[in-house]
């Protein structure tokens, strides 16, 4: 028995009726930037919260332990000034301290010099009250500040 395949998917996959109409069918006049808009639109839809959130899962997402602050171990005094702060790290009040003192010694530099171009080429000594150069200081360019040493201000 021959069996003509052609014949047998004509007969099974053609349409049983044809309809003639328009030669151009209407087609809508959409720019591609809408398209594309309207197929981000879907994903965002998509990745939606469908349900609530139940209290008792609210609950346990804020009250996580993770969430939790942690308990710092690395706490110790300052040994110059007593406030506390983290080991191996400076005081907060102790470096406010030099901070100011170094602002000081800045504002004294400046009023020295005309203009931050003519800064001289030397290195910088400060001598407090009651302190004379050394021999090491000859050719540096010395501040004199008129008061006390701070008890943290090596010389």
């Amino acid at each position: 028995m021959d069996i003509d395949w052609g014949e047998v998917y004509l007969k099974c996959y053609c349409p049983a009726l044809a309809v003639s109409g328009p030669q151009i069918l209407p087609q809508s006049h959409h720019s591609s930037d809408e398209e594309n808009s309207s197929f981000l639109d879907s994903i965002v839809w998509m990745a939606a919260p469908k349900k609530r959130r139940t209290v008792e899962v609210n609950r346990c997402r804020r009250r996580n332990p993770n969430k939790l602050i942690k308990v710092k171990h690395n706490i110790e005094p300052c040994p110059e000034c007593g406030n506390m702060k983290l080991k191996h790290t400076l005081c907060g009040f102790c470096f406010e301290k030099v901070r100011k003192e170094m602002a000081m010694i800045r504002k004294q530099i400046s009023s020295m010099e005309d203009g931050p171009l003519s800064a001289p080429a030397v290195e910088s000594v400060v001598l407090y009250e009651t302190e004379a150069p050394s021999e090491a200081d000859k050719d540096k360019r010395i501040i004199e500040r008129n008061r006390k040493r701070p008890f943290w201000f090596n010389t």
